[in-house]
């Protein structure tokens, strides 16, 4: 149960945003650099963060961090739609992101720890939540945006009361300090210089650096993609939903399958063609085939689930995964800051998606790449 609230709670504060950030920007002032670097924000936040999780996980265990990161989502998604400008708005942003970049990176650990047989299916369980808390964020907030009167700060501020509907489970489990919750094996067992020469760990990061780029540009700028081709706020947050509501069956059976093969090199190969494929939709004309792209672009998303997967199974033991997880997160995060940031001033500058779109497209190559080489049947540790 702890693991299913929390894995919901891991996307709401970003993909309900999206649907509402030209009125977000407009009742602000802000720019479309500043929107770009807001898409950032997450990616910044879970790398700066994500580092530390393996040391306050060793000095407070698994549950207590992650209920600590609820803690701190709950508390920055009830104050944020009051901000009173940009910087605090950004502010109260960083704070709920620094709660799930805690739980982003322990969640891996949590399902190596108590489901070691299961951890495909188990991967695939808290990604369909995932997906579920994405694309209802998504699809709703436009819509409850509308029934509070036109009024996007209620519409994102709801959220915060399902971010607290998980604090029960992980305060109960932060109590709980047995051998199944607190590695057996001590964290310098694996110490993040040998991860830092290690081709499988850096494969990982790059894979998952690559991916969260595309996902964070997609989370912050779908709907306005669409907006800007003529389809209006309402169908533009269901289009986006559809991307992250494609991911709850795909997710699931992705993982599960992957767990299974001791390669995952081909799946993540032909994930990234379903990506290309999208983008240049979506570069040729968005308003064509909109459902469509969103199709394509739903089974793209399927990486970041592959990538915690392969986390899971590149490591040899728990000890392992908690800095394999970490590294590979955090560092991926810390290679995904400049593209939201870069394809908002893009957008500024030429007045047209083209540009951007076609960089995302591009992108999907090295993604490829990285994912084929993450995916051989390699263990550290």
């Amino acid at each position: 149960m702890g693991l299913v609230l929390a894995a919901i709670n891991l996307r709401p504060a970003v993909t309900s945003l999206g649907p509402v950030l030209e009125e977000v920007r407009a009742s602000l002032g802000m720019s479309a650099a500043v929107a770009g670097l807001l898409t950032s924000v997450p990616a910044l936040c879970f790398a700066l963060v994500g580092f530390t999780a393996p040391l306050l996980a060793r000095r407070w265990g698994t549950g207590g961090v992650i209920a600590l990161g609820m803690t701190a989502l709950a508390a920055g998604l009830t104050v944020r739609p009051f901000a009173g400008g940009t910087a605090s708005f950004i502010a109260l942003t960083a704070l709920a992101l620094a709660g799930i970049a805690l739980a982003n990176v322990l969640l891996p650990v949590v399902v190596k720890q108590r489901f070691p047989d299961r951890v495909g299916a188990m991967t695939g369980l808290y990604s369909v939540a995932l997906n579920l808390g994405a694309s209802t964020a998504a699809a709703v907030t436009v819509p409850l945006t509308g029934a509070f009167g036109g009024d996007w700060r209620w519409g994102i501020g709801v959220w915060a009361l399902v971010a607290a509907s998980a604090l029960p489970a992980w305060v109960l489990l932060a109590r709980e300090r047995t051998p199944s919750t607190t590695p057996s094996v001590p964290v310098t067992a694996a110490p993040a210089l040998r991860l830092t020469r290690n081709p499988i760990a850096w494969s990982l990061a790059v894979y998952f650096g690559l991916q969260s780029t595309v996902a964070y540009v997609i989370m912050g700028w779908l709907p306005q993609i669409f907006r800007d081709a003529g389809i209006s706020a309402g169908t533009a947050g269901l289009l986006f939903a559809v991307t992250a509501l494609l991911g709850v069956p795909l997710s699931f059976v992705l993982s599960a399958v992957a767990g299974r093969l001791p390669r995952q090199s081909g799946v993540a190969v032909i994930i990234g063609l379903f990506g290309l494929a999208g983008y240049a939709g979506l570069w040729a004309d968005p308003a064509a085939a909109p459902w469509l792209w969103v199709v394509l672009l739903g089974v793209a998303n399927c990486s970041f689930p592959l990538a915690l997967t392969m986390i899971a199974l590149r490591g040899r033991d728990t000890a392992t995964v908690v800095r394999l997880s970490a590294f590979a997160q955090s560092t991926g995060y810390l290679l995904s800051i400049p593209g939201p940031i870069a394809v908002g001033i893009l957008y500024e500058h030429t007045g047209s998606w083209k540009i951007p779109l076609a960089v995302l497209a591009l992108l999907m190559v090295p993604q490829m790449i990285a994912g084929f080489l993450a995916g051989r049947d390699r263990q550290i540790g």
